[in-house]
């Protein structure tokens, strides 16, 4: 494979290697641990109820408008998936071990190289390719009704791929998939270039889809621009994400920040026009299949883009029945965690059940510092406890908790807001009007993270970029594709879909 980084590859290195050198590792490194109790037990009597807090009311997945709903198309969240799969892989860490970060080796390089996609490259892993150039892809994926999409090459049900997890669910696993085409595709529109340079091409598009498109979407403008010189990103504006070496991954960002998704994903989604295709993200204890991965894709469930991300507007609320080809937005990010979270099925986690709890407790044990905290250490406006709200969403019956604050929850939080918590709650303080994609006359309050929250994902992305000798930050900040500056995540979609003109 042609790397990018004088480094072994992921599983390769030593565990010994210092910290700040491609390991887990802290941006906030002299604050203090935030403690909610005199003991492990009240800890997790406060975190069991705040967690309990952040449940949504009990919702089924649905068509047509939901109110939690934000602006922001639904392929968003399980973009931020696939980006968290390319940067971070932990497979030794745990509740159960050691929790010092210093120990957690992140064996994937914390780069937005498509590791995820390229693996090893054909040499060492030629069964990710075909031939010397080309992704491998799998069978179609037949069913009445649904468009042509292919599943991802596989061996006994499981993905053959650069990360095993992103074929987890049926979504990021097809998501997977469009990357492959999209790599493909450059291919064949760039025959005389060898692989090396088309994989470059690909990465700096998806670069550049980051940090002009997706950081956009969930991130305040004055964050962003704060971390900007004259219209660009400048790597002296990055203040609190500091590095020796090489680019770290800091543990408020991988077990706080940008786990800020959770409260975007949906009850379920609607795969294509097909009546048995909306689904939920888990199996139901009536016995519906659920979303979950690691298998040959069940047929019929070839995902029709339009419906996760604005690549052809048609809003169907009319005389239209309201699935047809409706675009489902992600929820808004805030407090609110979607009630299947709260109750994770075995195969995918145990004990405790609960995302929320799990988070909570992850982000305790490794010593995250409380979100005022953070907050009084970058001179940004603190929250105060009445702004950290939870509830009043309603359920399928109309029904649902009233608001309460985070003092309400427990007193025991008044001015230690868990990182992550905080983040999601200062998200919903900065929600803009934003314009529903469906319909540009119609706004949609759409909450986007705020000085901390927001701050802490652009500087490490961003880091990352410029720490990376061979990005398009470190390379040629001044590139645009070939289409021109407004080049998005939904032309990433077209352009795999074999849409739109070459790029190169």
């Amino acid at each position: 494979m042609t790397g990018h980084h004088s480094v072994l590859p992921r599983g390769l290195r030593s565990n010994r290697s210092p910290l700040y050198e491609g390991r887990f590792g802290r941006m906030f490194r002299h604050l203090a641990p935030a403690t909610f109790g005199a003991s492990e037990a009240e800890n997790n009597e406060a975190l069991t109820a705040l967690a309990e807090a952040m449940k949504a009311p009990p919702d089924d997945p649905k068509d047509g408008r939901d109110d939690e709903e934000s602006a922001i198309p639904a392929l968003y969240t399980y973009f931020g998936q696939f980006i968290d799969h390319d940067i971070t892989f932990d497979p030794a860490s745990s509740l159960m071990k050691a929790n010092d970060p210093d120990a957690l080796v992140d064996f994937r390089t914390p780069a937005l190289d498509l590791d995820n996609l390229y693996g090893r490259g054909p040499s060492d892993q030629p069964y990710m390719y075909d031939g010397n150039r080309a992704l491998e892809v799998g069978e179609p994926l037949l069913g009445e009704g649904v468009p042509p999409v292919r599943d991802l090459p596989r061996f006994k049900g499981r993905a053959l791929i650069g990360d095993p997890r992103n074929d987890e669910n049926s979504i990021v696993s097809q998501l997977q998939g469009l990357f492959h085409a999209f790599h493909n595709r450059m291919c064949a529109d760039n025959p005389s270039l060898p692989l090396a340079e088309v994989q470059r091409l690909v990465r700096f598009h998806y670069q550049y889809v980051l940090i002009n498109d997706y950081l956009p979407r969930l991130i305040s403008r004055p964050v962003l621009d704060a971390l900007k010189s004259n219209g660009r990103y400048d790597k002296g504006r990055i203040e609190f994400y500091k590095w020796r070496n090489l680019p770290f991954m800091p543990v408020e960002f991988s077990v706080a920040a940008f786990r800020l998704g959770h409260s975007m994903i949906r009850p379920g989604y609607r795969l294509n026009d097909n009546d048995t295709m909306l689904l939920p993200i888990f199996p139901t204890a009536t016995g519906q299949e659920g979303l979950t991965g690691f298998r040959t894709m069940r047929p019929g469930r070839a995902i029709d883009w339009g419906r996760f991300i604005d690549i052809d507007l048609r809003d169907y609320d009319g005389e239209e029945p309201a699935k047809k080809r409706r675009l489902q937005l992600a929820y808004r990010i805030d407090t609110s965690i979607a009630d299947p979270l709260a109750h994770l099925p075995p195969e995918v986690a145990s004990d405790p059940s609960s995302l929320a709890l799990r988070n909570l407790q992850r982000g305790w044990r490794l010593g995250l510092p409380s979100g005022q905290a953070v907050a009084r250490k970058m001179g940004v406006p603190v929250l105060a406890d009445d702004d950290i709200v939870f509830g009043g969403g309603e359920d399928d019956n109309g029904g649902g908790a009233e608001p309460r604050t985070i003092v309400e929850v427990n007193p025991i939080f008044a001015g230690t807001c868990p990182l992550w918590t905080y983040i999601l709650a200062e998200a919903a303080k900065h929600a803009e009007d934003v314009p529903a994609p469906v319909n540009p006359a119609t706004s949609i309050e759409t909450p986007k993270l705020g000085p901390v929250g927001g701050r802490i994902i652009a500087e490490v992305f961003l880091g990352m970029l410029f720490g990376d000798g061979r990005s398009l930050l470190s390379l040629n900040p001044s590139w645009v594709p070939r289409t021109g500056p407004n080049f998005a995540l939904r032309d990433i979609v077209r352009y795999a879909l074999g849409q739109g003109p070459a790029l190169g």
